[in-house]
């Protein structure tokens, strides 16, 4: 089993949010910052970048195109503070630890897979006391690989010692997450917290509302589509 990190277990978006808005004074360019992190963080992956510089780097990119020029010590500096005020609203969604207390109970060996870039995760990780349920982690950019790229499902899989066919994993992300983990030959759930979608779901993909929707949905729907 593994599972997808931020907004799947930490409610990243709300504290990604408010730390922008604390930085920018308001989140109304929240979609701009969203595909500047993207673009940077596939920079960093690729080797362009390094992980030190890489977030100072992507603000500065992020204030100039809206206009404000920075130096590369006043674009660090800001970032500095974001990164104060995001580590202080780090929150776990209330679904999470009952979720990660049964399977645990359960025996599955977990595995957590997460797209961030760097050892921030692992901190972060800790810190909400989230480590202690995995058997393993994997985080992109020490893998080299995001998903939906399958080679960090084959590593999570590898990790856990489990079959790509026997292992379910869960995210919020239903391109990077569910399918990608079902294109590796893994069993793919779309936690979709905003509620059921219009339109038939992707071919042999679950989905789900909740976290505590999990227990049910494995011990039914996938337990007997593998009989």
């Amino acid at each position: 089993m593994s599972l997808d990190v931020d907004d799947t277990l930490v409610d990243y978006s709300t504290s990604s949010r408010a730390a922008l808005a604390a930085m920018v004074g308001n989140a109304d360019n929240w979609s701009l910052w969203q595909r500047i992190t993207d673009e940077h963080c596939s920079r960093l992956l690729a080797g362009e970048l390094e992980y030190e510089s890489m977030r100072n780097i992507r603000t500065r990119a992020f204030f100039a195109a809206l206009g404000e020029e920075l130096d590369l010590t006043e674009a660090t500096r800001r970032e500095l503070f974001r990164q104060e005020v995001l580590a202080a609203g780090w929150r776990l969604f209330p679904d999470v630890v009952p979720c990660l207390e049964w399977l645990r109970a359960t025996g599955l060996p977990l595995a957590a897979v997460s797209n961030a870039s760097g050892r921030h995760q692992r901190v972060k990780i800790a810190a909400l006391g989230l480590a202690q349920y995995f058997d393993t982690v994997l985080i992109a950019g020490e893998v080299g690989a995001a998903k939906p790229d399958r080679v960090i499902f084959d590593t999570a899989c590898a990790d856990l010692g489990v079959p790509q066919g026997d292992t379910v994993h869960i995210g919020d992300r239903l391109h990077a997450d569910a399918i990608g983990a079902r294109d590796a030959g893994m069993k793919g759930v779309w936690l979709n917290r905003q509620g059921p979608r219009e339109g038939a779901l992707p071919a042999g993909i679950a989905a789900i509302s909740s976290l505590a929707e999990l227990p049910e949905l494995l011990v039914c729907e996938l337990s007997a589509a593998s009989a």
